[in-house]
């Protein structure tokens, strides 16, 4: 695990520009504090930093190929180095180091850019082809590890982390319209777009193959979740057979290993399954609010590691701390992403690093892969009605009050049904409208989401005019529409899931707040094999219908306890209006005429209305939060851009 950098270059590469490159790499010096390199040659500068997690001693980077024409450095871990360095060897390689990165540059020799097919792991990396004069770049098959890209003429730059992509003093800061109009939608800037002008991320699943002579840049999709085959056989076994597997082999590693375990059952299956597996002890750590609240899971946590009967760490969040720590939070996330229990993912790695546990287990994923959000099973079974309105089948109006059938019999769950009923009314006929008229091949997805639709009607009396010039008509639903006819439904809406918010929120705010601690954050259920071995079931099985993750639940028999299996679902949920009227108290105030209203994006008057910090009761994260998390990343990026680019001329 660590953080890459490097520059590439049509002409050879100057001091400065050298410079460059070590400037970049010290910018991340978080993401490996255990060691540091660097190569330059006459047109490309690499370096990385290392966090030491296997072969301690020897694996330092850059690695190189037998003949020393080959250069790598690599971000991430190859879960599956063991078995393919036993193959290559028996092909007649000869390994330098145990490092698990290794094998890439081997697998290269063998494949080439195919070398992609044999990983199965998390990671993002570069490797020089010193003959060929070509650089690869690649990023695994689901995102997991981030590579961010900037390009101008006769020059790429990348750097795993924006804050170290900024650091070349060769990136201006300019919002980028439409990404900041998408953040608004989303609360974070769905990939691979990011919120500067002219960066993007390397999309998950891609590579960029790039030579020098003649200078020629090409982008390719190695793999897809639509592309994935169809198989069969009994659900259940197929899943846990592929859990039992990647539970063999993520626990390697020649440091520590822990667990964030919650009362979840994604992240008890993982504790499980590292428990089984992990030749130590693992450790379980967990975090907390003040005053028992309802979605405070420390006590099932505490009960299910004594279950395991492995170590448990908690921590409670003193919202003082979080209030204060709340700007800072913004810079290491490295991105505006506003997500109010993000705090949540710094406590839990910080208190896990504390304990000297480099490495840590989390169940981020078995939501998406197994239909644990009701609103994506339900975009599924909205996008088919609309397709079948739209169609000139008989579906009427009628059809968007189904939910108003059958009242329920008990008196309490009566009267919420009878209070709740003209809401419903009309949110249906709203459907209905909204089915009529938008886009035929605009899928009912993330418009779903009640935050989407506040932003949808409110933001463009926000937005400053030249901020509105600029958008010119930019359409955030895109991310969510697809030409007609549309592939099967149920696998779409796991790709559009995974790519979105779990990509977008969860797995960047893991990677970039377990690395703020310096730990390395693993996801299991995010194992290739396992997601394709899901998706080729569901090309032959339906189970969006069925109850949320049924084929998951069946899957873990004897794994976890049925006590585990039957909690009801809780998310990982603060006292979010508290929180942010605390946070409101703090810094509401650095909205008015502050960085968004100097450069143009939100009206002074609207800009001053939302420093008080609204909060609509329909809201989960209002607009008003995501405007103030947009001012403080802008205020602390524009700055360090700036900062670089200055230091860079006195350079």
């Amino acid at each position: 695990m660590c953080g890459i950098a490097g520059i590439i270059s049509r002409k050879p590469l100057s001091d400065l520009e050298r410079a460059r490159v070590l400037r970049m790499n010290a910018r991340m010096v978080h993401r490996g504090p255990d060691g540091g390199g660097s190569y330059q040659d006459r047109h490309v500068g690499l370096a990385m930093r290392r966090l030491s997690v296997i072969d301690v001693a020897g694996g330092q980077q850059p690695l190189y190929s037998e003949d020393n024409t080959l250069v790598l450095v690599a971000n991430g871990e190859i879960y599956n180095f063991v078995e393919t360095r036993a193959f290559l060897e028996a092909r007649g390689h000869r390994f330098r180091t145990g490092s698990d990165c290794e094998v890439i540059l081997h697998l290269y020799e063998e494949y080439g850019r195919d070398c992609v097919q044999h990983l199965r792991g998390m990671f993002a990396f570069a490797l020089w082809d010193m003959k060929r004069k070509r650089l690869l770049l690649g990023r695994d098959r689901m995102g997991e590890k981030p590579l961010y890209i900037f390009e101008k003429p006769g020059m790429l730059i990348f750097a795993s982390e924006l804050k170290g992509l900024l650091a070349s003093g060769l990136v201006p800061f300019d919002l980028d319209p439409v990404a900041i109009d998408s953040y608004f939608h989303y609360q974070y800037v769905p990939e691979p777009l990011t919120p500067i002008v002219g960066v993007r991320k390397l999309a998950a699943a891609h590579l960029v193959d790039l030579t020098v002579e003649p200078w020629q840049l090409e982008n390719h999709c190695y793999w897809s979740i639509d592309d994935i085959k169809p198989i069969t056989g009994v659900p259940h076994e197929l899943i846990r057979a592929q859990l039992e597997e990647v539970g063999n082999i993520i626990v390697r590693s020649d440091v520590p290993v822990g667990v964030a375990l919650s009362g979840g059952l994604d992240s008890s299956v993982v504790a499980a399954l590292a428990a089984k597996k992990y030749p130590g002890v693992v450790q379980a750590f967990c975090v907390g609010y003040p005053g028992c609240l309802p979605n405070d899971e420390r006590s099932d946590a505490r009960a299910f590691a004594q279950y395991l009967d492995i170590p448990f760490h908690e921590v409670e969040i003193d919202p003082v701390d979080m209030v204060n720590a709340f700007r800072e939070l913004n810079y290491w996330r490295d991105e505006p992403i506003a997500d109010i229990a993000g705090y949540g993912y710094y406590a839990v790695m910080k208190l896990a690093r504390e304990h000297n546990v480099k490495v840590m287990l989390q169940g981020q994923g078995g939501d998406e892969l197994f239909w644990g959000y009701p609103w994506v099973s339900r975009s599924i079974k909205r996008s088919l009605r609309k397709a079948a309105l739209r169609s000139n089948c008989s579906v009427g109006l009628l059809n968007y009050f189904d939910e108003l059938e059958a009242p329920p019999i008990s008196p309490g769950a009566f009267l919420w049904w009878i209070r709740t009923l003209p809401r419903r009314l009309l949110d249906g006929w709203n459907d209905y409208r909204k089915d009529l008229s938008s886009p035929l091949e605009q899928l009912v997805f993330y418009d779903l989401s009640p935050d989407f639709r506040l932003a949808a009607a409110e933001v463009k009396r926000l937005y400053a005019r030249p901020f509105l010039d600029r958008l010119n008509g930019a359409n955030p639903c895109a991310v969510f529409t697809c030409a007609s006819p549309w592939p099967q439904l149920e696998v779409l809406m796991t790709r559009l899931a995974c790519q979105t918010y779990l990509l977008g929120n969860g797995v960047t705010q893991g990677d970039r707040l377990s690395m703020t601690s310096s730990v390395e954050l693993r996801l299991p259920l995010l194992d290739y094999r396992l997601v394709e071995t899901v998706i080729g079931l569901r090309k032959n099985y339906s189970d969006y219908q069925l109850p949320p993750k049924a084929w998951f639940k069946q899957s873990i028999e004897g794994l976890v306890p049925d006590w585990v299996v039957a909690r009801p679902k809780r998310g990982f949920e603060p006292p979010r209006r508290t929180w942010h009227k605390m946070i409101f108290s703090k810094y509401g105030g650095e909205l008015e005429d502050g960085y968004l209203v100097r450069a143009e994006i939100l009206r002074r008057d609207r800009a001053r209305s939302l420093a008080f910090g609204p909060f609509p009761l329909e809201a989960g994260v209002p607009l008003s939060f995501k405007a103030l998390v947009l001012e403080l990343w802008c205020r602390r990026y524009s700055s360090l851009a700036e900062s670089e680019q200055a230091a860079s001329r006195i350079s």
